[in-house]
């Protein structure tokens, strides 16, 4: 009964969201409520809500000032030479833009935090895109497939928990997934050049210059940002330091994020704009982007909470790890390939990793599978896991680009189901994933 109330909650909720019928942070309050009182578990919904907003309190808060952050540094022009740069390499053409996109996404996520990745390169590109046209489903569908790729890597998170739970070496899992990594990349590399191509044939020609002139000799858009009377070009270098500490002290861990974010946003608040009449007028300007994406975190809370507390979670786990023929336990590997797509993207990675991923493994080593194999395949569903609405990351990137979180669902769905079938394929090239069992 419980495992029908897991599958049918969450049928429930990706339909209505997907259809549109309810937006994101509605669905994510009253699903989980309904479901949960269907299940009978009226009485402890309260308990296991308040639990979920907690855990993930910090998070919100953290997104909330990050936003204002970003959003002030914008306002101050720190980004306006950045595009300009950008504008004059690629010369305004859709393809070498998005494909620039997913290469700055690759390179900023080296730092293992997609929070990170989707502010820097958000606030680096979104003045280009709105400029010239492009889609913004476009800009959150190449950011997430490169943080989706580069979670792989062991401080990203995933990798860690395989590890760990699988009690073998994180290099043991890592070093084998290189080569697929790179070959993941490159065709991820070249989505973004066939959603350029397809961007440029939407759009047509845009030959803007970075001299200000076009290619007929019209005068191209205009690439100086924003408005001039909120703009500090003065205080250029200062916002760049500010911002690079604030990079390194992130890179560090020297303190939490929340803290980070919260100290970052009053000196710059302080310096750009120092009367008491601006700051209320930029943090003014910046609430319509930071209600919604906070309003969905803590919404993203009371799904947690109850799908944990009802214990549907572990409901779902077992009836997949049940449906398994013992037919397919030569094949666990792969099996464990294909089910960490649905699983990352169901149940959180905790969830996944150290409740799920162990049973598999010990059905694996009866047909001669390794622990390290079984963990290199579990991390192919990563190429997924970002547009789960239990990742309080993607509501940042959605929040950031301007989209709508069940848009960027539909658009970006088939891109990462690729790249996760280019991982497996990679994986089985390379010898790194087997696709049968040793022993019969």
């Amino acid at each position: 009964m419980l495992t029908l109330l897991a599958y049918s909650m969450v049928i429930v909720f990706m339909a209505l969201i997907m259809t549109k019928r309810l937006s994101a942070m509605v669905a994510l309050i009253l699903v989980p409520i309904a479901f949960g009182a269907i299940g009978g578990f009226g009485p402890e919904l309260g308990p296991m809500m308040l639990d979920g907003v907690k855990k993930l309190a910090p998070t919100g808060v953290m997104l909330m000032f990050a936003i204002l952050y970003f959003g002030v540094m914008i306002d101050a022009g720190l980004f306006d030479p950045v595009v300009r740069a950008i504008l004059k390499v690629v010369g305004g053409d859709p393809v070498k833009i998005i494909m620039g996109t997913f290469v700055l996404a690759a390179l900023v996520s080296l730092d293992g935090d997609g929070s990170t990745t989707y502010m820097i390169t958000c606030a680096a590109m979104l003045p280009l895109y709105k400029r010239l046209g492009i889609s913004r489903l476009v800009l959150a569908c190449v950011i997430m497939m490169a943080g989706g790729l580069m979670n792989i890597l062991p401080w990203g998170g995933p990798t860690a928990r395989a590890a760990s739970a699988l009690g073998v070496d994180v290099g043991s899992l890592f070093v084998p997934m290189i080569l697929p990594m790179i070959v993941t990349g490159m065709w991820g590399l070249f989505v973004a050049f066939l959603l350029g191509r397809r961007e440029r044939n939407r759009l047509g020609t845009i030959a803007m210059m970075a001299a200000g002139s076009s290619h007929d000799g019209h005068a191209a858009p205009e690439v100086a940002a924003g408005d001039p009377q909120i703009a500090r070009p003065k205080l250029l270098w200062f916002n760049f330091l500010l911002t690079i500490g604030l990079m390194v002290l992130l890179i560090l861990g020297t303190f939490p994020l929340p803290a980070l974010f919260i100290v970052a946003s009053a000196i710059a608040l302080m310096v750009n704009y120092p009367s008491l009449h601006e700051q209320k007028e930029r943090i003014s300007a910046h609430a319509a982007n930071v209600v919604p994406v906070v309003s969905l975190i803590f919404a993203a809370g009371i799904f947690v909470g109850i799908l944990s507390g009802t214990k549907m979670v572990d409901a779902i786990a077992n009836s997949v790890i049940s449906a398994v023929p013992d037919w397919m336990g030569p094949y666990m590997a792969m099996v464990t390939g294909v089910l960490s797509i649905p699983f990352t993207f169901f149940v959180s990675n905790d969830a996944f990793y150290f409740g799920i991923l162990p049973i598999l493994a010990k059905a694996a080593a009866v047909y001669g599978i390794g622990a390290a194999e079984i963990g290199r395949a579990s991390l192919i569903g990563q190429q997924v896991h970002l547009l789960s609405p239990l990742v309080a990351s993607t509501y940042l990137l959605v929040g950031l680009a301007e989209v709508e979180f069940g848009d960027h669902q539909r658009y970006t769905l088939l891109w990462a189901l690729s790249a996760a079938g280019v991982m497996m394929l990679a994986t089985v090239a390379f010898g790194v994933v087997p696709v049968i069992g040793r022993v019969a």
